[in-house]
Formats: structure tokens, sequence, C-alpha cells
């Protein structure tokens, strides 16, 4: 099969706060339609599980109907079903992988169970083509910070490193609090950033000297680095200074791209791999990409980032892994298949 004449897949993301169906044709995006209930939860702050769940109750049809009107296709048409099944919000999860277990089973067609963070990484071939394999992954987002070797997108992928404690994601929200910009913070920092100096505050870059980083070769830490700003923060409060926003935007933007692009060079070089593949959420930073696109220039890498509307969750990450399980002749999963909060990234396929 060509990657323009391939298997239709559906694909169902509700691991958080959006509700994505995405419908792909091979390595062809169709339609990625997508419910966000971010609204629900920014008068708290976070994401609220039981917020979320019953926001993907009422969004799971109307979403799924639209994508099939967007992308022109009856769900008859469909020839698998692909699904979030881990890692994520075990209230949420339920609600796609059960919508997914009723559609394979009404349309008698096959169900594929797959694993969030593959997901985030297989999305890109719907936006510059096959996978070159291996790859280095590094997926930022606000659950997850994890540095991966991809050697097969569909079963065989190795966890190089993760956060310890805060991911990227989370803390952009909670420094964004802490400067009385709106959640999600990720978005408004980077905005805010934009008129401020990136070298105005030295910030702590975590684990990157001496025996941490020997220890902790490829992992993240950014609760450090939250606390930092916190503190520095409070140190103006205190003296009744003014705050400069702008340059704490900056600089922590500064703080969390250097160490995030740093490991991730670092990790294609000492495994001999060429390909750097950015991907989730935090991959839409304007800082990151501009970070990333220099390193990788300078150790000859070369940098591939999907689009923004393809780095946040979303249903056509889950189509495209979903085709790729298909296209690859992986075995379909059990119509009983169970979700896993906590699902490692090893785990491609439940």
């Amino acid at each position: 099969m060509s990657e323009h004449h391939g298997p239709l897949v559906l694909g169902i993301e509700s691991s958080c706060d959006e509700t994505g169906v995405g419908i792909v044709r091979g390595r062809t995006l169709l339609t990625n339609a997508v419910a966000s209930s971010v609204e629900e939860h920014a008068r708290f702050g976070g994401v609220v599980p039981e917020v979320a769940s019953r926001a993907h109750l009422e969004a799971m049809v109307p979403t799924i109907q639209r994508a099939c009107r967007e992308a022109g296709v009856d769900l008859d048409e469909v020839d698998a079903i692909a699904c979030t099944a881990g890692p994520g919000l075990a209230s949420a999860l339920v609600v796609g992988v059960a919508a997914a277990k009723a559609l394979a089973l009404a349309l008698n067609r096959p169900i594929y169970g797959v694993n969030h963070l593959a997901g985030h990484v297989a999305v890109d071939v719907l936006e510059h083509g096959p996978l070159p394999e291996p790859l280095v992954a590094l997926l930022v987002s606000g659950g997850h910070s994890n540095l991966l070797l991809v050697e097969d997108i569909t079963r065989d992928v190795t966890s190089l490193g993760a956060t310890l404690d805060d991911a990227a994601g989370e803390a952009f929200d909670k420094v964004a609090r802490v400067l009385g910009l709106p959640y999600p913070g990720g978005p408004h920092l980077d905005r805010a950033a934009e008129g401020g100096d990136g070298a105005a505050i030295a910030f702590p870059r975590g684990l990157t000297s001496g025996r941490d980083l020997e220890r902790y070769r490829f992992d993240y830490s950014f609760s450090g680095l939250k606390t930092a700003v916190a503190r520095w923060v409070q140190a103006r409060h205190d003296a009744g200074e003014q705050v400069p926003v702008a340059d704490v935007a900056a600089s922590f933007q500064e703080a969390v791209a250097d160490v995030l692009t740093r490991k991730a060079v670092a990790a294609c070089t000492e495994h001999g791999v060429q390909d750097l593949l950015i991907g989730g959420g935090v991959a839409a930073n304007s800082r990151l990409r501009a970070l990333a696109e220099e390193r990788c220039a300078q150790a000859g890498i070369r940098l591939r980032v999907p689009r923004p509307g393809l780095c946040t969750d979303n249903g056509a990450m889950i189509a495209a892994l979903g085709a790729e399980m298909v296209l690859r002749g992986r075995e379909e999963s059990r119509l009983d298949l169970p979700v896993d909060s906590s699902q490692p990234v090893e785990l491609i396929q439940v």
C-alpha cells in the first residue's frame, strides 16, 4: 500500500482534556477534529479528572460525527480503529477506549490500543513522511518530559531518560501562575517572553553538572527551576519592586529550552543517531524550536518538529500510529483491552 492509498484508520485520543478524533489514509491526514475542555479547567488552574471525563462523554459522539463529515467518509468505510490505552487520566482514558471498542464491535473492525507517547512520535509521518529509524524523540508536554530511542515506532522504543519530578509543561503552568498569567501557561509565557531578555536572570539548569549529570545523563528535573522562579518573584514583591514579567518569562523559558535541547542533542550524538524529533504540547514553544534548530545544525543532526496543531494531544496522532500498525502487519489488540494510566513507553500496544 502506498502512503496515499493505505488503510483508512480512525483514531481516538482522550488521555487528558482534549477529545480528539483523527482520520488518516495511510500516511495522509484527512481530518483532525478536537473538542477541548481546557476552559472548564482554567478556573481550577489545572486539569480536574472528573471534569475531563464528563467532557469526553459529552463530546465523543459529536466529535466522531464531525471527523467523518470533515473527512468525507462513512464509518463503515473505516478499515481499523485506534485509541489511546495509556498513559493518562484513567477516568478519561476509559471514555475513549469504550468508544473505540463500541465502534470496533459494531463495524467488525480490528482495534489497536496504543501508547499516547508513541503517538506523539508517529504523528510526524503526517507532516514529514515516513520516520527515519532509528531516531531520538524528545517528548515534552504537561505530564511528560521524555527522551526516547526509536528503533521501530510500532514495537521497539527505549526510554533514555525522563523527568524525575515536574514535567516541562507543568513547570510552565506553575510559573505562569506565579506571574499572574492565565492557564494553560505555555502559550501565555511564550508571548510574555517575546519582549524579554532570556539572559536577564540566571535561573538554574537541573541535572546538568557534576555527579547529577553522570547519574542522570538524560533525565530532567524542573521542580528546582520552578521554585527558583517563585522565590525570585517573591523577593521582588517583598522588596516592593515591580516584577519584570517579560524578563522572568524569557529567562525561565531559556532555562527550559537549554536543558531540553542540550540533552537531546547529546543523546543523538552518543547513540550515533542523525535524526531528532520533538513532539508534545511544549514543542510548540518558539524558543525551544529555535534553539533546537540552532543546536541541531551545529551538530549535523536533522530536526523534525510537527506543526503546532499536531504537537498538542489529538486524534490524528493515534490514527497515524494505528495506520503504522496496519501497514507493518502488527497484530490487533483484543476487544477486552484495558486502560493503563501509567503505561510504560516501551509498551507501544496493548
